[in-house]
């Protein structure tokens, strides 16, 4: 059995995994051969190849950075698969059992790895469920205690089958105060308050024994009890109403005798020394002795852990507040977490952000400690920042100020000083620190020694922006002026350079695409740079060399950068470019760079290679190269004749094609040849998908082979060219290289090189650079927003809501600043119709966008007391029906009546703020309408929420949704009636909180990533054991990075529990999806459209252990997500309900059953057309139906038009038309025996002889088949031989490709 399946999209996010199997993976194969061979090139039918490198979550371009450091940064690039191959086997082979004895419980044995430490052993304990309780102890190893940081290889005696001892160890202060939170923290899994109140993050899903547990008001002990050992006092009220006051002291805790007004530190009567509070509990609480601990076994450990960034909900019940010591412990320490029990106060983040990266990393243990501190340290820090940033809010709402609060350096995000007057004032200072971050993001990625970044963290709160940045060391004893030795401080008035920083910069400019340049001063002189003018470098105190401000790392978008006496390409003319922006620092994404180097490097390779085949074709020398250079020397019109491979989702694009020319000059020859292999795979009939809109080259579509005869010959020959810097050539041969490199822009003349100047708009100017900078704000309107149209029309690319839009756009590269032009483009698409779900969720984006920047000065108004009542007057004017929506201005009970009188003579805004309470519903909407046309220029027809929700057939709670998680609003979880014309649809009571909207950069665990990679590339060309053991290895190596809970290891579940579920495993495909299904609610938020897959597949595998009620509770809840996150209409929803139609199908609920499978039929027809296999299939399911209930008119009429569509479109003679012929007949059988039937009846009433009839209540098994058949998993039976061939193929392939990249080393 080889199967064919999807498995490898489910990790890419807007591969949607259900229609990857795209029209042929309704089962409509041509031989079992054929499919396999398309199989290998292209499995889920979205032009993903066996190389491709995206993970879901935003980071589809980091990746590709992180793949191109490995090349470029560090020298030691990675052997490819076959070295990480390797080192897993090297893993396996050390990894080793120890045996573990606790008190009090049997002894179990742990798998280690030797380069774990001592302490995370420790942590294991602390997470399992019969240890959990215990914090203060030494693990001992034949009576020697083992040091906490050491590693396990380095302890004498430490083997496989060790016992290690647990030994309980006497308290400090410390450790009791550790155990006390430990403790709140188990206590408190049930109680999900926390994670609604967005506190430590915790996400939802979460002993509660105890109302109370906190400090007691006789702590810190007196100095003659201290002498007897007592470190503090608590105090606990149980679920049975018992006061209760405990002593924790150096030997564990007891019961004293205190009271709340009396003081008596003895031990009470019977009391119990215990050395974990836990154990105490169970003596004292009776349901506490029933409750402790199982209950914490029901629940699974993912339920418990904290995830590595806080997961904010939009929405919350009512919960009550109880008494939590911990927490308010916290609330008033400026230290996070346990720090506030560690010597030397606040914590360095500098210091600790920038000494993880110089962490050794030659070999995979190197490696992955580096990046586990590396990502341990960034999410410790973004919570610090995120935490300051609102104190910072909270505490000082005035504009000027700059804030320092542990070790932490905010500051807002105005234009205080006009420092950016020039660039747009406020609007360029709330767009710099995006900005900013996303230059630290791409320096980081690269990783070049020597090179520092500060942390960022860019925190919208409350209408304010704040940037919160790690302090270099030293700065702030000086004037900047001093210490900037590299940049300029005055957007380039004075500029200073410095060889240390070129000598640095010049490492990541091939990565980056950035060209070394001069720019010129205030007094003309020139000065060498190698990033923009902007970009700062300060050398610390502690020697090291920092950049900041890399707001314009990525070179300026010229269509939203008017320049006088420039004029911008054909293609962007048309659409009405360049459009004046509210700021001057619009800039392309790092991921449009990469899409056009990719897109530019393939026109290369192709110049040249025709340019060959002339000249051999035409021995006569002076004919050789006029024809091509014509249309060489018009880039921009040639760019309509090429097949454009984004590099978010082409042949490895960043790895191989975009960035070959990054391994230095002289080595561009292997290069080049990745890369036309590269493009060997895009232009082969199964992979091949041209991206442009106005595509109109015979190379598409068709072998080039077959077009132009010895093509592949020239191909060669073009790649030897670009051998050893062009020395070695003869001279025509050089000229084609020169022709070409000419032709695309490239920098150098002998070998392909694309970089842009970031200041090419500023004083120093040079044509070639800006045609170059012109044609790539062309490339993005005239190849990748068509590109992304098309991807959604043949639904390889399938947004549900705004992030997953969003997410689409930046991985094409789109800015959403371009969003009313790619909705313009869907506009005048002549299969429109087909694209309604995207338009809708377009138009959501854009309206809710447009009410975020309204609302953000909205709240700048608004005081502290007045929050709530200002934010639900916005949602009222914003979705209510209710035409005069009136504020509830806060209560003035609490005002005293002096203060009353002065209150009256006070002048309208003068400090007494309340004019957010005079906003109207219909200012509110013309407010979006114009932002929506001066911001994105577009129209919305709009003058209510009501006309526009009649208008474009949205939904009022998808509008809430989107903008609640765009602002950070958290509502209370009941039904609202938003259509009421009688009074609004929220008070004040409805808002329960204001989070933080946090962007910080997402550092990766790279040799984990290539593990995935190459475990996707071994399933994808059918070795599935090989493929699941691979991904296994980084399944263990995420965990090593990111501890339990993350996007990628939720990725990682997912893709396991598919390849469990096809070899046929299906118990463990159900356990690794429960864990995916729970991760992803944690990490990505439980109505995240992620999660909402993630439902539809453990329901597929739920289904499969015959477990059918909790099959169909998922899906249930799947499709109430689904409705709340995009609605009824969507293409989505067709799958969902084909499922839940085949479910009830199998427990015979017909009628129910129907009208799912018939809602899904309409919805397939009119998103795939009426004539697509997946309509035909959803014809045929409601057949099975109709049968069922032996209604054989209607089925005979569904199964006709399903088997039209199979002749149509696949013939008669394939397997799908027989089948469906087959049916045919026997339901017209069916249809003529029940006919007889009845007529028998009618003729001789009661005395009729009838044959039973036979109704076939559905097996399981056809079941399951059709629910594997429409989740896209197809198995196809193949022959042994048709096997073997299959294999030698792929080793035959994969030994090719290992040869070539060999000898590209």
């Amino acid at each position: 059995m080889v199967s064919k399946t999807d498995d490898i999209s489910a990790s890419v996010p807007n591969c949607n995994p259900v229609d990857l199997a795209d029209d042929a993976g309704d089962g409509a194969q041509e031989d079992g051969k054929e499919t396999s061979k398309t199989h290998l090139k292209d499995p889920c039918g979205c032009g993903h190849t066996a190389d491709t490198a995206i993970m879901n979550g935003d980071g589809a371009h980091d990746h590709a950075e992180e793949a191109e450091s490995k090349q470029d940064a560090n020298s030691e690039a990675d052997g490819g698969d076959d070295s990480n191959e390797q080192e897993v086997i090297v893993i396996q082979d050390t990894g080793f059992t120890v045996k573990i004895q606790a008190p009090g419980t049997e002894p179990f044995d742990l798998q280690v790895s030797p380069q774990e430490m001592v302490q995370e052993i420790h942590q294991v304990l602390m997470d399992r469920e019969d240890t959990c309780h215990r914090t203060c102890f030494s693990l001992q190893l034949d009576g020697n205690v083992l040091d906490n940081f050491a590693e396990l290889k380095s302890i004498e005696g430490l083997q496989e089958g060790s016992l290690l001892k647990v030994v309980e160890e006497p308290y400090t202060v410390r450790e009791a105060r550790i155990h006390v939170r430990h403790i709140r923290d188990l206590l408190k899994s049930l109680d999900p308050s926390d994670s609604y109140n967005g506190v430590d993050c915790n996400s939802l899903s979460f002993l509660s024994c105890l109302k109370v547990l906190t400090m007691s008001g006789w702590n810190p002990p007196p100095g003659n009890r201290k002498m007897h050992g007592d470190l503090m006092y608590l105090y606990m009220v149980t679920v049975e109403e018992r006061h209760i006051s405990i002593t924790a002291s150096t030997r564990g805790f007891y019961l004293n005798q205190s009271t709340t007004y009396t003081f008596n530190p003895k031990p009470a009567n019977h009391s119990f020394l215990s050395h974990s509070l836990v154990e105490l509990l169970s003596q004292i609480s009776l349901p506490s002795r029933r409750t402790s601990l199982p209950a914490e076994e029901k629940r699974h450990p993912f339920e418990r852990i904290a995830t590595p960034f806080q997961v904010y909900s939009w929405t919350a019940p009512q919960v009550d507040h109880a008494m939590d010591c911990v927490r308010a412990e916290d609330a008033y320490t400026s230290r996070l977490g346990y720090e506030e029990h560690i010597p030397g106060q606040t914590r360095d983040w500098n210091e600790e952000l920038q000494t993880t990266r110089e962490l050794p990393r030659k070999n995979l243990p190197e490696r992955l400690l580096r990046e586990r501190a590396i990502f341990k340290v960034h999410s410790d820090f973004a919570a610090a920042a995120t935490r300051g940033a609102m104190a910072v809010i909270d505490g000082n709402e005035t504009r000027m100020q700059m804030f320092i609060w542990n070790n932490i350096f905010f500051s807002l995000g105005f234009d205080v000083r006009d420092h950016y007057l020039e660039l747009g004032g406020d609007a360029a200072a709330h767009a710099a620190p995006t900005n900013d971050l996303n230059g630290v993001r791409a320096y980081g990625a690269v990783d070049v020694e020597g090179l520092y970044t500060l942390g960022t963290v860019v925190v919208d709160y409350r209408g304010y922006r704040v940037t919160a940045q790690s302090i270099i060391p030293g700065i702030l004893e000086r004037e900047q002026e001093q210490s900037v030795i590299y940049g300029s401080i005055d957007f380039g008035k004075t500029v200073v350079s410095h060889s240390k920083y070129l000598e640095l910069l010049e490492k990541t400019s091939r990565p980056l695409k950035v060209q070394r340049h001069n720019v010129l001063n205030e007094k003309d002189e020139a000065v060498e740079l190698c990033s923009s003018v902007e970009c700062k470098g300060i050398t610390g105190n502690d020697g090291r060399h920092y950049i900041l401000d890399l707001l314009r790392t990525f070179p300026p978008d010229l269509n939203f950068l008017p320049v006088d006496g420039e004029e911008l390409s054909p293609e962007s003319k048309r659409q009405g470019f360049p459009r004046p922006h509210r700021h001057r620092l619009a800039c392309l994404r790092q991921e449009l760079i990469e899409a056009f180097v990719e897109h530019r490097y393939l026109l290369f390779m192709k110049m040249a290679a025709l340019q060959l085949m002339q000249q051999k074709a035409n021995k006569d020398a002076k004919a050789n190269v006029p024809a091509i250079t014509e249309t060489a020397e018009t880039p921009t019109e040639n760019k309509a004749e090429t097949t454009q491979t984004p590099a978010s989702e082409s042949t490895s694009a960043t790895e191989a094609s975009t960035d070959s020319p990054s391994q230095t000059e002289n080595n561009t020859s292997a290069a080049s040849q990745a890369a036309t292999e590269g493009e060997d795979k895009s232009s082969k009939p199964t992979a091949n998908r041209p991206q442009n809109g106005e595509c109109k080259s015979p190379l598409e579509g068709k072998e080039l082979e077959e077009i132009i005869p010895g093509l592949a010959q020239a191909k060669e020959l073009a790649q030897t060219l670009v051998a050893e810097d062009g020395s070695c050539i003869d001279p025509k041969s050089r000229e084609v290289v020169l022709n070409a490199c000419k032709a695309v822009g490239s920098i150098s003349n002998t070998s392909f090189d694309i970089r842009f100047n970031p200041d090419i708009f500023s004083p120093d100017d040079i044509q070639k650079q800006k045609q170059l900078l012109k044609d790539a704000a062309a490339f993005l309107v005239s190849c990748q927003i068509p590109s992304l149209v098309k991807d959604c029309l043949d639904h390889s690319a399938l947004p549900m809501d705004g992030a997953t839009l969003t997410e689409a756009l930046h991985q094409r590269g789109i800015n959403v600043r371009y969003l009313g032009n790619v909705l313009e483009f869907v506009d005048k698409t002549p299969a429109k119709a087909q694209l309604e779900h995207f338009y809708r969720i377009g138009i959501t984006e854009m309206i809710t966008r447009c009410a975020k920047h309204f609302f953000k000065t909205y709240l700048q108004g608004v005081e502290l007391s007045a929050l709530s009542a200002a934010v639900s007057h916005f949602l009222n004017c914003f979705l209510s029906s209710f035409p005069d929506a009136v504020a509830h201005l806060p209560p003035d009970e609490l005002v005293s009546r002096r203060k009353n009188r002065k209150r009256r003579n006070r002048v309208p805004g003068g400090g007494d703020n309340t004019a957010w309470a005079s906003l109207t519903p219909s200012e509110m909407w013309k407010n979006i309408a114009s932002e929506a046309s001066s911001y994105y220029h577009f129209t919305i027809e709009c003058e209510s929420v009501d006309l526009v929700v009649e208008k474009y057939g949205l939904q009022k709670s998808t509008l809430l949704r989107e903008i609640s998680i765009k602002t950070g609003i958290q509502i209370l979880l009941k039904e609202y009636n938003f259509d009421s014309r009688h009074k609004p649809a929220l008070t004040e009571e409805d808002i329960l909180n204001i989070f933080p909207v946090v962007k910080h950069v997402n550092p990766k665990a790279s040799d984990a990533f290539h593990f995935f990679q190459s475990g996707q590339a071994k399933v994808q060309q059918g070795f599935l054991k090989e493929g699941c053991e691979l991904i296994n290895e980084a399944l263990n190596l995420f965990n090593n990075v990111y501890g339990a809970m993350h996007v990628e290891i939720c990725a990682c579940l997912r893709l396991l529990a598919r390849l469990n579920y096809i070899m046929g495993d299906h118990a463990e495909a159900l356990s690794n999806q429960q864990k995916a299904v729970l991760m992803s609610e944690r990490v990505l938020g439980i109505e995240h459209p992620n999660t909402v897959q993630e439902y539809m597949h453990l329901a597929l595998y739920c289904f499969a252990n015959g477990q059918l009620s909790t099959a169909l509770k998922l899906l249930y809840r799947a499709r109430y997500l689904m409705l709340v996150v995009s609605g009824e209409d969507h293409p989505e929803m067709a799958l969902l309900d084909s499922n839940i139609g085949l479910v009830l199908h199998g427990v015979m609920e017909y009628d129910l059953s129907l009208r799912f499978l018939e809602n899904a039929l309409t919805i397939n027809s009119k998103y795939h057309g009426a004539r697509s296999l997946k309509v035909a299939l959803s014809h045929h399911l409601v057949a099975r139906v109709y049968e069922s209930k032996a209604e054989f008119r209607s089925a005979l009429q569904h199964e006709k038009e399903g088997y039209t569509i199979y002749k149509n479109q696949m013939g008669e003679a394939h397997e799908k038309t027989k089948e469906s012929s087959e049916y045919l007949k026997y339901l017209t059988q069916q249809a003529v025996s029940l006919q007889r039937t009845m007529n028998e009846i009618y003729k001789n009433g009661s005395n009729a002889s009838i044959t039973p009839l036979k109704f076939t209540a559905p097996s399981m098994a056809s079941v399951l088949e059709q629910l594997n058949i429409i989740n896209g998993i197809i198995f196809i039976p193949l022959s042994q031989k048709d096997l073997e061939n299959l294999k030698a193929e792929v080793q035959r392939r994969s030994s090719c490709r290992s040869w070539e990249a060999r000898g590209g080393h």
